[in-house]
This record gives structure tokens, C-alpha cells and sequence, in this order.
């Protein structure tokens, strides 16, 4: 009890001590019409206003909800275009527009950070990132800002993590993840936790070994640094060979979720290094798997690996959903996954220990997994390498990329955002040697993105939009499409839920109870921006951004080339926002 207490009394006189700190290091600012900025403190981003959409998915449980429920299905037929706004930039737009109160704050690629009044669309202000020269960018795009005291955080594609006043866009610090000549990038939206930024960066394919690190938000000063591929010392260092670790991958490119009960954050990692798997034996760990963190620390807590020596693509870099919920008819505190590997895990939360795989897309490769420990049986005449070729499902697109699920604490469904019927072939491929540098994946691009093999399984469709009941373990229902989906979820409290990342570059609604489709609108590309939903003077709005390219374009070519079509989607990025009439 006496240790209970303490660390009571010590988090509240924490809290304390950064809302002093905010008030005098943050000063209230301005914008250009002369309203204060709201600032976001610690008991903002823990317990947000309904209206407002202060994080990548609303909540630090990651459910991507929002309890505004003005729209309906019986008044969704309404819902037409209030503003929208170019972006002027092409390319993969994957931002979440990020409101606090009335204002909004959008990314695109080449790091634009565009402030908007959230009401009217008009501009605020815009940064451009200014990039060092010759930076290579294999994947220019970004999925979003942090807000914290009156700051504005974003992660950057030369590997960086900078800090804008919000009111101005003014930069105030910038500094570096790692050292961007070895690959990294990061496109991520940074998670914001009691006074630090956490956040990890990518470039996995050209070898690059994943970290997680907190920074101090007034100072920009790194408080710890975790790797999420270990040391030969240190635990899990055994599962790799030699120096292999070095360049092993396990990239953490989307943004993790926080449990403020435990003060833990979780955190999904990406696949190992080399791709071809010949000269790394072992597990690989902490690839393809759950990092829970100590957020003070950086300690790892626990861990569940979902996809051990990984040779499939199959990352499993979205973070868990921190959903309380009736499993087996029992109250439980669980980490759901909708996994990359075609598998829906339920793991409890604070021990990351296996309870339930639901398998959600066709798998060929898994011939078991084991009822106790999660940890699944691979046939290894599936596995493509050095020394065979191999067709495996799903695809490297995976049954769930990167775009989230969503959960809706009302209809107590989690929705998923699936792709079936798609698988991949790859030749044989090669070990590269020790020391080489750039694509560090053992196989040509030419392979890559031609790998694409559609058709096994149901002939109709290829997406499916799911809803899925955690206590029965039973799909509810399901949309198909035919075409991919690759689409972040909203749901909201008034049981709808909004999905676009179709080539056919429609936005829809659902019945979020029933799966009946109840609107839809023409954008002028394909949505695979994370869809908000917000609140100014009392009237709802849904915001999505569009600009389809980068995984999208390349999993739907490789569809196109399979089955002989062509869809031709534009690149423009530009913003969306809806109201009822």
C-alpha cells in the first residue's frame, strides 16, 4: 500500500510539475486572427472534449472513435462537402487531421505542416521542412502531428523530430532520430506521453536497426533510447547470428498507443533484415511483434512476436488496441491486433500473453498455432529464399497493412479493414554480404512489386471491411469490395463508420451496427488518409485527405498486372471536410 501511495503522490506532483512547466515554457500564443491557442496538457490528451481530435487515433487507446454522434443513419444522406482545400502537393497523403478546438493541423509529403481554421479551411500557416541535399526518400509521405503545451511536433523524412510553435508554425528545436546517411526516415505521427514525444523511424529495407526514443517536449533533449532489435548481451540478442543485429530491421513506422493506468506504451515493430532469411537464423527478435515500454524508461516490459523469422514482409508495426472488453464471457484488459499475417490476436494487456487468434485472411503458411503460446508453425515450403521460390498468402500487402482499425465502445465491434483472395510469389533470392549497402532485402524491386498473385480464394472481391465480435470471436458482418482496400477507420457515436482506400476513389459510410452502406461521395483520388471527426460551434464534421501512391499504388499494380486491368488513380493531395446540410 505504502508503495502504492508514493507512486500516487509521485505522478501527481509530476503532473504538477510539467503543468507549471507548460504554462511558463509554452506561452499562450496567437493566430493570425488573434485567438488564443488552446493548450494541450496532460488531462487533455487523457480525457479529450468530444469535439476535438488531439492524436492519431483520438484516444491513447488507439480506437480511432469519436463520441459525436449528430450524424446518423437516418440523417447521413445530408452529409455534404463543407470546404475542402489542395494541398499542392502529389503523392501518398496518409496524414490524420489533428484538431484542437477550432484549429487543424494536417502533414503531407516532403513534410509540409499546413494550420487551418477547422471551421472555414482558410490557411493559417504552412512550414516546409528543408530537406539536406541528396536525401534519398524511399517512402516521402507523413501520417501526422503530435500537439503538446502549445507546440506542434512532426517526424521528418531526413530522420528527425522538430518542434513548431502552434500559433506561428515558427520552428523552435529540431533534432536528429539517427543519422539519416544510414537510411532511417521516420513518418510516423509522434504519441505525446506525460511531458516526452516518443517515436521511432524507418528504413528496415535498407538496414537499418529500429528504435523507439522519448524526447523532452520543451527541450528536445533524448531521455532514452530503445532498440528493437537487440545486443548478443542483452535478452533476445541469442536470436541472432553474429553481428546480423546491426541491421536487423524491426523498424517502428506507425504510432504507438499508451495505457496511463500502467504508464506503458505499446508499440508494433516491422520485419527482419536481410528479407531473404538464409544467414539469419533463429527468431529474430524484436521483430514482427508488441513491445510493451516502460514510458519513463524505455524498458521493455514485455513483448508477444506474432510472425517469428519473418521472411514474408509480414510487419506487424501497428500498435494494439487498449480495448476492455468481454472475452470468453469474461471482463478482460486486452492488446487486439489485427495482424499483418492475416490473423485478429487478443492478448492480455499487461503481461502481452496469447489468448485468441482469429485467422481474418486467407494464410497458407501457419499450419498451427499454438493454443498456449500464440507462437504458430510455419510450412517451410511456403518460405521463399536463397535456395527456393515460393508463392505465400496473404501478400506482402498483408491481410492489414498499416491503415488502423477501429473499435467502437458503443456496438462493442472491432472493424477491420481486411484484404483476401491476394497472395504473392517470389523467386529465388539472394544473402547479401556483410557489408552491403542500400536495398538490404535480398531481392530486386522488379520482384518485389510484381510479386502480386490474385484470385486464390474467392473470385468476387479482394477487400473486405469486417466487424468482429472479441467475446465470440465471430465476424458480424462483412462488405466486400472488389477492388483493394486500404483504408484507416472512423467510427463514431452515431453508429457510423466511414472507410475510402478503394481505387474507385469513393468515400463511404456504414451502418457501423449492420454493415449497410449509407453514402458515399466522388473525391478526386483515392483516400488513404486517417478520416477524423470533429466538433466547432456545435456541428459535427468528418474530415479524410486524399492522394493515393506508395503501397497503395504499388499492391494495386501488382493486382492490375494479375487480373489485366488498369486503374488509373490520380496523385493530388487535397482536403476534404463534411457536414450535414
Amino acid at each position: 500500500m505504502k508503495l502504492q501511495l508514493r507512486s500516487d503522490l509521485k505522478l501527481s506532483l509530476y503532473a504538477l510539475l510539467m503543468l507549471v512547466a507548460a504554462e511558463r515554457a509554452f506561452p499562450q500564443g496567437t493566430t493570425g486572427d488573434a485567438k488564443p491557442y488552446p493548450t494541450v496538457t496532460d488531462e487533455r490528451l487523457e480525457h479529450p472534449e468530444a469535439g476535438d481530435w488531439l492524436m492519431y487515433r483520438r484516444t491513447y487507446d488507439g480506437f480511432g472513435f469519436s463520441p459525436l454522434k449528430q450524424i446518423t443513419p437516418s440523417n447521413i444522406r445530408r452529409l455534404t462537402l463543407a470546404w475542402s482545400v489542395s494541398t499542392d502537393v502529389l503523392g501518398a497523403h496518409e496524414t490524420t487531421p489533428i484538431v484542437n478546438h477550432d484549429r487543424m493541423f494536417i502533414t503531407t509529403p516532403q513534410n509540409n505542416i499546413i494550420a487551418l481554421d477547422a471551421k472555414t479551411g482558410t490557411q493559417l500557416w504552412r512550414y516546409a521542412r528543408k530537406y539536406p541535399d541528396g536525401l534519398f526518400q524511399l517512402h516521402p509521405t507523413n501520417r501526422g502531428v503530435a500537439l503538446y503545451g502549445d507546440y506542434v511536433f512532426t517526424a521528418t523524412t531526413d530522420c528527425a523530430l522538430v518542434a513548431l510553435d502552434a500559433a506561428t508554425g515558427k520552428e523552435i528545436w529540431s533534432v536528429p532520430l539517427d543519422d539519416y546517411k544510414t537510411g532511417c526516415y521516420a513518418t510516423l505521427a509522434p504519441l505525446a506521453v506525460r511531458g516526452k514525444i516518443i517515436l521511432g523511424y524507418s528504413g528496415g529495407e535498407i538496414g537499418v536497426r529500429g528504435s523507439v526514443s522519448a524526447f523532452d517536449a520543451l527541450t528536445g533533449k533524448r531521455i532514452w533510447k530503445t532498440y528493437t532489435v537487440p545486443e548478443p548481451n542483452e535478452p533476445g540478442g541469442d536470436t541472432w547470428k553474429g553481428e546480423n543485429y546491426k541491421r536487423g530491421g524491426g523498424s517502428t513506422w506507425i504510432t504507438g498507443v499508451y495505457d496511463p493506468a500502467s504508464n506503458t506504451t505499446y508499440w508494433g515493430t516491422g520485419n527482419p533484415g536481410p528479407w531473404v532469411a538464409d544467414d539469419r537464423p533463429g527468431d529474430n527478435l524484436y521483430t514482427d511483434s508488441t513491445l510493451a515500454l516502460d514510458s519513463d524508461t524505455g524498458k521493455i516490459k514485455s513483448y508477444h512476436q506474432y510472425t517469428p523469422h519473418d521472411s514474408f514482409d509480414w510487419d506487424e508495426v501497428s500498435a494494439p488496441l487498449l480495448i476492455d472488453t468481454q472475452v470468453d464471457g469474461k471482463l478482460t484488459k486486452t492488446a487486439t491486433h489485427a495482424g499483418r499475417n492475416g490473423y485478429l490476436w487478443i492478448l492480455d494487456r499487461d503481461s502481452l500473453k496469447f489468448l485468441h487468434a482469429f485467422p481474418f485472411s486467407n494464410n497458407n503458411v501457419f499450419t498451427t498455432i499454438d493454443p498456449k503460446t500464440g507462437r504458430p508453425t510455419i510450412d517451410e515450403s511456403k518460405r521463399p529464399g536463397a535456395h527456393q521460390e515460393a508463392e505465400f498468402c496473404p501478400s506482402i500487402g498483408g491481410g492489414k497493412d498499416w491503415p488502423p482499425e477501429a473499435w467502437s465502445p458503443q456496438t462493442k465491434l472491432l472493424y477491420v479493414p481486411a484484404n483476401n483472395n491476394v497472395c504473392a510469389f517470389l523467386p529465388k533470392g539472394e544473402v547479401p554480404e556483410g557489408d552491403s549497402t542500400g536495398f538490404y532485402v535480398g531481392y530486386d524491386t522488379d520482384s518485389i512489386f510484381g510479386s502480386v498473385r490474385a484470385g486464390v480464394g474467392a473470385a468476387d472481391h479482394l477487400g473486405e471491411l469486417q466487424a468482429w465480435d472479441l467475446n465470440t470471436g465471430k465476424r458480424v458482418w462483412q462488405h466486400n469490395f472488389k477492388t483493394i482496400l486500404w483504408s484507416p477507420l472512423l467510427v463514431t457515436g452515431g453508429d457510423i463508420l466511414f472507410a475510402g482506400g478503394t481505387p474507385d476513389r469513393l468515400f463511404r459510410a456504414f451502418n457501423a451496427r449492420t454493415g449497410d452502406q449509407l453514402w458515399s461521395f466522388p473525391l478526386p483520388s483515392g483516400a488513404i488518409g486517417v478520416p477524423t471527426s470533429f466538433a466547432v460551434d456545435g456541428e459535427q464534421y468528418v474530415a479524410v485527405t486524399t492522394g493515393w501512391d506508395l503501397d497503395a499504388r504499388g499492391l494495386q499494380n501488382g493486382i492490375d498486372e494479375a487480373q489485366g486491368t488498369k486503374m488509373v488513380v490520380p496523385e493530388g493531395g487535397t482536403l476534404l471536410v463534411f457536414k450535414l446540410q
